[in-house]
């Protein structure tokens, strides 16, 4: 199955509680980290939730 890479490109401070935990649940814990997560509709659906704040890749 295909992999995503996420790497998380601007702040989330004063975005709410909803796309901090997004962000976390994701793996990200600081500005400028990158994961690699399975492409899953449940991660495409967190990836959806903080599009405004990550640069996704599919590898």
């Amino acid at each position: 199955m295909a992999t995503l890479k996420i790497t998380w490109k601007k702040g989330a401070t004063g975005r709410g509680q909803n796309q901090a935990a997004t962000l976390r649940t994701l793996g990200l814990r600081r500005l400028g980290q990158t994961v690699e997560r399975e492409d899953t509709p449940t991660n495409r659906g967190l990836v959806h939730t903080v599009r405004h704040l990550v640069e996704v890749e599919e590898v």
